[in-house]
Protein backbone atom coordinates (compact mmCIF):
# COMPACT_ATOMS: atom_id res chain seq x y z
CA UNK A 1 0.00 0.00 0.00
CA UNK A 2 2.76 2.47 0.93
CA UNK A 3 4.63 1.65 -2.28
CA UNK A 4 1.44 2.38 -4.25
CA UNK A 5 1.18 5.78 -2.56
CA UNK A 6 4.79 6.61 -3.35
CA UNK A 7 4.53 5.36 -6.94
CA UNK A 8 1.32 7.27 -7.65
CA UNK A 9 2.82 10.40 -6.14
CA UNK A 10 5.99 10.16 -8.21
CA UNK A 11 4.10 9.47 -11.43
CA UNK A 12 1.32 12.02 -11.11
CA UNK A 13 2.41 14.79 -8.73
CA UNK A 14 5.22 17.28 -9.30
CA UNK A 15 8.03 17.34 -6.76
CA UNK A 16 8.82 21.02 -6.47
CA UNK A 17 12.15 22.77 -7.11
CA UNK A 18 13.82 19.60 -8.39
CA UNK A 19 14.52 17.49 -11.43
CA UNK A 20 11.68 14.99 -11.25
CA UNK A 21 13.71 11.79 -11.50
CA UNK A 22 15.50 12.68 -8.26
CA UNK A 23 12.29 12.77 -6.20
CA UNK A 24 11.99 9.77 -3.90
CA UNK A 25 9.37 10.77 -1.33
CA UNK A 26 8.89 8.97 1.97
CA UNK A 27 5.28 8.16 2.90
CA UNK A 28 4.49 9.92 6.19
CA UNK A 29 1.47 8.70 8.17
CA UNK A 30 1.45 10.67 11.44
CA UNK A 31 3.20 13.35 13.48
CA UNK A 32 3.28 14.58 17.07
CA UNK A 33 5.35 17.19 18.85
CA UNK A 34 8.81 17.48 17.26
CA UNK A 35 8.56 14.13 15.47
CA UNK A 36 6.84 12.52 12.49
CA UNK A 37 6.46 8.83 11.54
CA UNK A 38 6.66 7.04 8.18
CA UNK A 39 4.61 4.09 6.91
CA UNK A 40 7.23 1.65 8.22
CA UNK A 41 6.81 2.97 11.75
CA UNK A 42 10.12 4.85 11.78
CA UNK A 43 10.13 8.08 13.76
CA UNK A 44 12.06 11.20 12.67
CA UNK A 45 13.05 14.37 14.51
CA UNK A 46 11.72 17.36 12.54
CA UNK A 47 14.85 19.51 12.81
CA UNK A 48 13.66 22.05 10.22
CA UNK A 49 9.97 22.25 11.20
CA UNK A 50 9.09 20.85 7.75
CA UNK A 51 9.44 24.06 5.69
CA UNK A 52 10.22 26.12 8.79
CA UNK A 53 6.55 26.50 9.63
CA UNK A 54 5.50 23.90 12.25
CA UNK A 55 6.44 26.33 15.03
CA UNK A 56 4.14 24.91 17.72
CA UNK A 57 5.00 21.35 16.76
CA UNK A 58 2.82 18.64 15.25
CA UNK A 59 -0.54 17.53 16.62
CA UNK A 60 -1.36 20.47 18.90
CA UNK A 61 -4.85 19.55 20.09
CA UNK A 62 -6.00 23.09 20.84
CA UNK A 63 -5.27 24.29 17.30
CA UNK A 64 -6.83 21.16 15.79
CA UNK A 65 -9.94 21.55 17.93
CA UNK A 66 -10.32 25.23 17.00
CA UNK A 67 -10.18 24.30 13.31
CA UNK A 68 -12.70 21.49 13.80
CA UNK A 69 -15.15 23.59 15.80
CA UNK A 70 -15.10 26.51 13.39
CA UNK A 71 -15.38 24.23 10.37
CA UNK A 72 -18.63 22.89 11.81
CA UNK A 73 -19.91 26.43 12.23
CA UNK A 74 -18.82 28.38 9.13
CA UNK A 75 -17.08 26.57 6.28
CA UNK A 76 -16.63 29.53 3.94
CA UNK A 77 -17.52 33.19 3.76
CA UNK A 78 -17.21 35.63 0.88
CA UNK A 79 -14.64 38.31 1.75
CA UNK A 80 -17.37 40.90 1.17
CA UNK A 81 -18.73 39.86 4.61
CA UNK A 82 -17.02 39.75 7.95
CA UNK A 83 -17.20 37.48 10.99
CA UNK A 84 -15.92 37.17 14.54
CA UNK A 85 -12.60 35.51 13.71
CA UNK A 86 -11.74 38.13 11.10
CA UNK A 87 -12.11 40.86 13.70
CA UNK A 88 -10.48 38.93 16.55
CA UNK A 89 -7.36 37.88 14.64
CA UNK A 90 -6.92 41.48 13.48
CA UNK A 91 -7.15 42.69 17.08
CA UNK A 92 -4.57 40.13 18.18
CA UNK A 93 -2.20 41.09 15.37
CA UNK A 94 -2.32 44.74 16.42
CA UNK A 95 -0.92 43.69 19.81
CA UNK A 96 2.15 41.89 18.43
CA UNK A 97 2.95 43.56 15.10
CA UNK A 98 5.25 46.61 14.80
CA UNK A 99 3.32 49.55 16.27
CA UNK A 100 2.76 51.36 12.98
CA UNK A 101 0.96 48.44 11.29
CA UNK A 102 -2.81 48.98 11.49
CA UNK A 103 -4.60 47.14 8.67
CA UNK A 104 -4.40 43.64 7.18
CA UNK A 105 -5.09 41.67 4.03
CA UNK A 106 -5.50 37.92 4.52
CA UNK A 107 -4.45 35.48 1.80
CA UNK A 108 -3.41 31.82 1.71
CA UNK A 109 0.40 31.80 1.54
CA UNK A 110 3.59 33.78 1.92
CA UNK A 111 3.80 34.13 -1.84
CA UNK A 112 0.33 35.69 -1.96
CA UNK A 113 1.16 37.93 0.99
CA UNK A 114 4.15 39.29 -0.92
CA UNK A 115 2.13 39.59 -4.12
CA UNK A 116 -0.40 41.71 -2.24
CA UNK A 117 2.37 43.84 -0.74
CA UNK A 118 3.80 44.62 -4.16
CA UNK A 119 0.39 45.56 -5.55
CA UNK A 120 -0.31 47.77 -2.55
CA UNK A 121 3.09 49.48 -2.78
CA UNK A 122 2.65 50.22 -6.47
CA UNK A 123 -0.94 51.43 -6.10
CA UNK A 124 -0.05 53.64 -3.15
CA UNK A 125 3.11 55.22 -4.56
CA UNK A 126 2.08 55.23 -8.23
CA UNK A 127 5.62 54.01 -8.88
CA UNK A 128 6.76 50.74 -10.39
CA UNK A 129 10.32 49.67 -9.56
CA UNK A 130 11.24 47.51 -6.58
CA UNK A 131 14.72 47.00 -5.12
CA UNK A 132 15.36 43.52 -3.78
CA UNK A 133 18.55 41.61 -2.94
CA UNK A 134 20.34 38.77 -4.69
CA UNK A 135 20.18 36.29 -1.81
CA UNK A 136 16.45 36.45 -1.38
CA UNK A 137 13.40 34.28 -1.86
CA UNK A 138 10.01 36.01 -1.87
CA UNK A 139 7.73 33.52 -3.60
CA UNK A 140 6.83 31.77 -6.84
CA UNK A 141 4.00 33.79 -8.40
CA UNK A 142 4.78 36.22 -11.22
CA UNK A 143 5.50 39.34 -9.16
CA UNK A 144 7.05 37.56 -6.16
CA UNK A 145 9.41 35.45 -8.30
CA UNK A 146 10.42 38.64 -10.13
CA UNK A 147 11.81 40.08 -6.91
CA UNK A 148 13.44 36.79 -5.88
CA UNK A 149 17.18 37.18 -6.24
CA UNK A 150 18.26 33.55 -6.13
CA UNK A 151 18.37 30.97 -8.95
CA UNK A 152 14.66 30.03 -8.76
CA UNK A 153 13.89 33.16 -10.79
CA UNK A 154 16.16 32.17 -13.67
CA UNK A 155 14.12 29.35 -15.34
CA UNK A 156 11.11 31.67 -15.86
CA UNK A 157 12.84 35.02 -16.22
CA UNK A 158 11.68 37.04 -19.18
CA UNK A 159 8.41 35.27 -19.85
CA UNK A 160 6.85 34.82 -16.41
CA UNK A 161 8.28 37.75 -14.51
CA UNK A 162 7.17 41.33 -13.96
CA UNK A 163 9.62 44.02 -15.16
CA UNK A 164 10.97 46.61 -12.76
CA UNK A 165 13.15 44.78 -10.21
CA UNK A 166 16.62 46.10 -9.40
CA UNK A 167 18.83 43.78 -7.33
CA UNK A 168 21.22 44.92 -4.61
CA UNK A 169 23.95 42.97 -2.78
CA UNK A 170 22.84 41.17 0.34
CA UNK A 171 24.07 41.65 3.89
CA UNK A 172 26.33 38.56 4.03
CA UNK A 173 29.31 39.29 6.25
CA UNK A 174 30.91 35.85 5.94
CA UNK A 175 31.17 36.16 2.16
CA UNK A 176 30.85 39.91 1.74
CA UNK A 177 29.96 40.84 -1.86
CA UNK A 178 32.35 43.80 -1.51
CA UNK A 179 35.13 41.70 0.08
CA UNK A 180 35.10 43.96 3.14
CA UNK A 181 35.04 43.21 6.85
CA UNK A 182 32.55 44.33 9.48
CA UNK A 183 32.59 46.82 11.18
CA UNK A 184 35.21 48.71 9.14
CA UNK A 185 33.00 48.19 6.06
CA UNK A 186 30.71 51.03 7.14
CA UNK A 187 27.70 48.85 6.23
CA UNK A 188 28.49 49.23 2.54
CA UNK A 189 25.67 46.82 1.65
CA UNK A 190 23.16 49.37 2.99
CA UNK A 191 24.98 52.37 1.54
CA UNK A 192 24.92 50.69 -1.87
CA UNK A 193 21.12 50.88 -1.78
CA UNK A 194 21.45 54.58 -1.00
CA UNK A 195 23.64 54.85 -4.12
CA UNK A 196 21.04 52.96 -6.17
CA UNK A 197 18.28 55.31 -5.07
CA UNK A 198 20.41 58.30 -6.04
CA UNK A 199 20.49 56.94 -9.59
CA UNK A 200 17.08 55.28 -9.97
CA UNK A 201 13.70 56.89 -10.46
CA UNK A 202 10.19 55.44 -10.12
CA UNK A 203 11.10 53.21 -7.14
CA UNK A 204 8.08 52.14 -5.11
CA UNK A 205 9.74 49.99 -2.46
CA UNK A 206 12.74 48.18 -1.08
CA UNK A 207 11.94 44.64 0.08
CA UNK A 208 14.12 42.59 2.43
CA UNK A 209 13.90 39.52 4.60
CA UNK A 210 15.07 41.03 7.93
CA UNK A 211 16.80 37.70 8.60
CA UNK A 212 17.28 35.94 5.27
CA UNK A 213 15.72 32.48 5.37
CA UNK A 214 16.26 29.82 2.72
CA UNK A 215 19.45 31.42 1.47
CA UNK A 216 21.42 30.95 4.64
CA UNK A 217 19.85 32.62 7.72
CA UNK A 218 21.79 35.84 7.16
CA UNK A 219 21.55 37.89 10.35
CA UNK A 220 22.38 41.56 9.69
CA UNK A 221 24.69 43.59 11.94
CA UNK A 222 22.88 45.97 14.33
CA UNK A 223 23.25 49.05 12.13
CA UNK A 224 21.95 47.55 8.89
CA UNK A 225 18.16 47.67 9.14
CA UNK A 226 17.98 51.00 11.00
CA UNK A 227 20.21 52.52 8.31
CA UNK A 228 18.08 51.00 5.55
CA UNK A 229 15.00 52.51 7.21
CA UNK A 230 16.71 55.93 7.18
CA UNK A 231 17.62 55.59 3.51
CA UNK A 232 14.14 54.59 2.38
CA UNK A 233 12.56 57.45 4.29
CA UNK A 234 15.04 59.93 2.81
CA UNK A 235 14.02 58.94 -0.72
CA UNK A 236 10.31 58.53 0.09
CA UNK A 237 10.45 54.83 -0.76
CA UNK A 238 8.47 52.17 1.10
CA UNK A 239 10.24 49.50 3.15
CA UNK A 240 8.66 46.04 2.94
CA UNK A 241 9.72 43.43 5.51
CA UNK A 242 9.18 39.85 4.33
CA UNK A 243 8.71 37.94 7.59
CA UNK A 244 7.17 34.81 6.09
CA UNK A 245 9.93 32.66 7.58
CA UNK A 246 11.51 34.88 10.24
CA UNK A 247 8.26 35.84 11.98
CA UNK A 248 6.28 34.23 14.79
CA UNK A 249 8.99 34.05 17.48
CA UNK A 250 11.30 32.05 15.22
CA UNK A 251 14.13 34.51 16.03
CA UNK A 252 12.98 35.21 19.60
CA UNK A 253 10.77 38.22 18.83
CA UNK A 254 7.31 38.11 17.31
CA UNK A 255 8.87 39.54 14.16
CA UNK A 256 12.56 39.84 13.40
CA UNK A 257 12.45 43.60 12.69
CA UNK A 258 11.58 44.09 16.34
CA UNK A 259 15.13 43.10 17.33
CA UNK A 260 16.26 46.39 15.77
CA UNK A 261 13.13 48.44 16.58
CA UNK A 262 12.49 49.05 12.90
CA UNK A 263 8.97 49.77 11.65
CA UNK A 264 8.45 48.81 8.00
CA UNK A 265 5.70 50.38 5.90
CA UNK A 266 4.45 46.93 4.89
CA UNK A 267 5.04 43.56 6.52
CA UNK A 268 4.28 40.14 5.04
CA UNK A 269 4.06 36.86 6.90
CA UNK A 270 2.60 33.34 6.76
CA UNK A 271 3.88 29.91 7.93
CA UNK A 272 3.94 30.32 11.72
CA UNK A 273 0.71 32.32 11.86
CA UNK A 274 -1.13 28.97 11.91
CA UNK A 275 1.96 26.88 12.69
CA UNK A 276 1.50 25.46 9.19
CA UNK A 277 -1.77 23.72 10.13
CA UNK A 278 -3.76 25.65 7.51
CA UNK A 279 -2.63 27.98 4.69
CA UNK A 280 -2.83 31.63 5.76
CA UNK A 281 -0.85 34.66 4.62
CA UNK A 282 -0.95 38.15 6.14
CA UNK A 283 -0.02 41.50 4.62
CA UNK A 284 0.00 44.37 7.12
CA UNK A 285 0.28 48.06 6.23
CA UNK A 286 0.90 51.36 8.01
CA UNK A 287 -1.79 53.93 8.80
CA UNK A 288 -0.58 56.17 5.97
CA UNK A 289 -1.16 53.40 3.43
CA UNK A 290 -4.43 52.38 5.04
CA UNK A 291 -5.71 55.96 4.93
CA UNK A 292 -4.87 56.27 1.24
CA UNK A 293 -7.30 53.52 0.32
CA UNK A 294 -10.17 55.25 2.15
CA UNK A 295 -10.49 57.38 -0.98
CA UNK A 296 -8.84 55.13 -3.58
CA UNK A 297 -9.81 51.74 -4.98
CA UNK A 298 -8.16 48.77 -3.28
CA UNK A 299 -7.77 46.73 -6.47
CA UNK A 300 -6.98 43.32 -5.06
CA UNK A 301 -8.74 40.24 -3.69
CA UNK A 302 -9.51 36.57 -4.34
CA UNK A 303 -11.91 33.77 -3.45
CA UNK A 304 -10.10 32.41 -0.39
CA UNK A 305 -9.17 35.79 1.05
CA UNK A 306 -9.79 35.78 4.83
CA UNK A 307 -11.10 32.21 4.86
CA UNK A 308 -12.77 31.95 8.29
CA UNK A 309 -11.39 28.52 9.22
CA UNK A 310 -7.80 29.63 8.57
CA UNK A 311 -8.40 32.74 10.68
CA UNK A 312 -9.69 30.56 13.52
CA UNK A 313 -6.47 28.56 13.27
CA UNK A 314 -4.46 31.79 13.49
CA UNK A 315 -6.23 32.83 16.69
CA UNK A 316 -5.68 29.43 18.28
CA UNK A 317 -2.01 29.44 17.29
CA UNK A 318 -1.34 32.86 18.82
CA UNK A 319 -3.03 31.69 22.00
CA UNK A 320 -0.72 28.67 22.06
CA UNK A 321 2.38 30.88 21.63
CA UNK A 322 1.33 32.68 24.81
CA UNK A 323 0.12 29.64 26.74
CA UNK A 324 3.22 27.53 26.07
CA UNK A 325 5.69 30.32 26.88
CA UNK A 326 7.25 30.00 23.44
CA UNK A 327 9.22 33.25 23.60
CA UNK A 328 11.02 32.14 26.75
CA UNK A 329 11.68 28.68 25.34
CA UNK A 330 13.17 30.10 22.13
CA UNK A 331 15.61 32.19 24.14
CA UNK A 332 16.66 29.31 26.40
CA UNK A 333 16.80 26.49 23.86
CA UNK A 334 18.06 28.79 21.09
CA UNK A 335 21.15 29.67 23.09
CA UNK A 336 21.80 25.98 23.68
CA UNK A 337 21.33 25.15 19.98
CA UNK A 338 23.79 27.85 18.98
CA UNK A 339 26.36 26.52 21.44
CA UNK A 340 25.99 22.95 20.18
CA UNK A 341 26.27 24.00 16.53
CA UNK A 342 29.42 26.00 17.26
CA UNK A 343 30.90 22.86 18.76
CA UNK A 344 30.40 21.25 15.34
CA UNK A 345 32.07 24.26 13.70
CA UNK A 346 35.20 23.67 15.77
CA UNK A 347 35.22 19.98 14.86
CA UNK A 348 34.39 19.88 11.15
CA UNK A 349 36.66 21.55 8.54
CA UNK A 350 33.72 21.64 6.10
CA UNK A 351 31.89 24.23 8.22
CA UNK A 352 32.72 27.78 7.23
CA UNK A 353 30.36 29.53 9.58
CA UNK A 354 27.50 28.84 11.97
CA UNK A 355 25.08 31.74 12.42
CA UNK A 356 21.57 32.31 13.65
CA UNK A 357 19.13 33.88 16.04
CA UNK A 358 16.62 32.21 18.34
CA UNK A 359 15.74 28.82 16.87
CA UNK A 360 16.73 29.85 13.35
CA UNK A 361 20.23 28.73 12.34
CA UNK A 362 22.35 27.85 9.33
CA UNK A 363 25.48 25.75 8.93
CA UNK A 364 27.33 27.27 5.97
CA UNK A 365 29.68 24.81 4.24
CA UNK A 366 33.05 25.59 2.67
CA UNK A 367 35.67 23.71 0.70
CA UNK A 368 38.42 25.84 2.17
CA UNK A 369 38.20 27.92 5.33
CA UNK A 370 40.97 30.25 4.14
CA UNK A 371 39.30 31.16 0.84
CA UNK A 372 35.73 30.56 2.08
CA UNK A 373 34.90 28.88 -1.21
CA UNK A 374 31.43 27.29 -0.94
CA UNK A 375 30.84 23.59 -1.56
CA UNK A 376 28.24 24.43 -4.18
CA UNK A 377 26.81 27.51 -5.85
CA UNK A 378 23.20 28.18 -6.93
CA UNK A 379 23.81 27.30 -10.57
CA UNK A 380 24.87 23.79 -9.53
CA UNK A 381 21.29 23.29 -8.34
CA UNK A 382 19.88 24.84 -11.48
CA UNK A 383 21.80 22.50 -13.76
CA UNK A 384 21.37 19.34 -11.72
CA UNK A 385 24.92 18.95 -10.40
CA UNK A 386 25.55 16.98 -7.17
CA UNK A 387 24.90 19.09 -4.08
CA UNK A 388 27.03 18.20 -1.05
CA UNK A 389 24.63 19.66 1.49
CA UNK A 390 21.85 17.42 0.14
CA UNK A 391 24.06 14.39 0.74
CA UNK A 392 24.62 15.59 4.31
CA UNK A 393 20.87 16.04 4.84
CA UNK A 394 20.21 12.58 3.37
CA UNK A 395 22.71 11.00 5.76
CA UNK A 396 21.07 12.77 8.71
CA UNK A 397 17.69 11.45 7.57
CA UNK A 398 19.08 7.91 7.59
CA UNK A 399 19.79 8.51 11.29
CA UNK A 400 16.25 9.68 11.96
CA UNK A 401 16.70 13.45 11.69
CA UNK A 402 15.04 15.57 8.99
CA UNK A 403 16.90 18.74 8.13
CA UNK A 404 16.76 20.99 5.05
CA UNK A 405 19.90 21.22 2.94
CA UNK A 406 19.71 24.11 0.49
CA UNK A 407 22.51 24.87 -2.01
CA UNK A 408 25.31 25.37 0.51
CA UNK A 409 23.54 25.63 3.86
CA UNK A 410 21.96 23.29 6.37
CA UNK A 411 18.89 25.05 7.80
CA UNK A 412 18.42 24.15 11.46
CA UNK A 413 15.05 25.36 12.72
CA UNK A 414 13.30 22.87 15.02
CA UNK A 415 9.78 23.47 16.35
CA UNK A 416 9.75 26.20 18.97
CA UNK A 417 8.63 23.68 21.59
CA UNK A 418 11.92 21.75 21.26
CA UNK A 419 13.87 20.86 24.40
CA UNK A 420 17.57 20.13 24.93
CA UNK A 421 17.16 16.41 24.29
CA UNK A 422 15.77 17.18 20.82
CA UNK A 423 18.69 19.50 20.10
CA UNK A 424 21.21 16.87 21.21
CA UNK A 425 19.63 14.25 18.95
CA UNK A 426 19.70 16.57 15.94
CA UNK A 427 23.26 17.76 16.51
CA UNK A 428 24.54 14.21 16.99
CA UNK A 429 23.06 13.22 13.61
CA UNK A 430 24.63 16.25 11.95
CA UNK A 431 27.96 15.44 13.58
CA UNK A 432 27.97 12.08 11.80
CA UNK A 433 26.51 13.36 8.52
CA UNK A 434 29.01 16.20 8.18
CA UNK A 435 31.80 13.65 7.70
CA UNK A 436 30.57 13.47 4.10
CA UNK A 437 31.26 17.18 3.63
CA UNK A 438 34.59 16.93 5.46
CA UNK A 439 35.81 14.61 2.71
CA UNK A 440 35.34 17.46 0.23
CA UNK A 441 37.07 20.10 2.38
CA UNK A 442 40.68 21.14 2.66
CA UNK A 443 41.98 19.91 6.05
Amino acid sequence: MSEDIIDLSRRHVFGTWRIQKTWKPVNIVSAEGCYFTDSNGRRYLDFSSQLICINIGHGNKNIIDAIYQYMKRLQYLSPAFTCDVRAELSRMLLEIMPNNIVKFFYSTSGTEAVEAALKIARMYTRKHKVISRYKSYHGATAASISITGEWRRIPVEGYHTVPGTQFAPECYCYRCPFKLNYPSCGITCAEYIDYMLQHEDDVAAVIVEPVVGTNGVLVPPPEYLPRLREITREYNVLLIADEVMSGWLRTGEWFAVQHWRVEPDIITTAKGVTSGYLPLGVTGVSKEISDYFEEHLFAHGHTYEAHPVTLAAGIATINEYHKLGIKENVKKVGEYLGRRLRELEEKHPSIGEVRGLGLFWAVDLTKDRKTRKPMNNPKDKLYGKPIIVEKVASKAFEQGVFVIGWINNILVAPPLIAVREDIDKGVEALDEALKIADQEATP
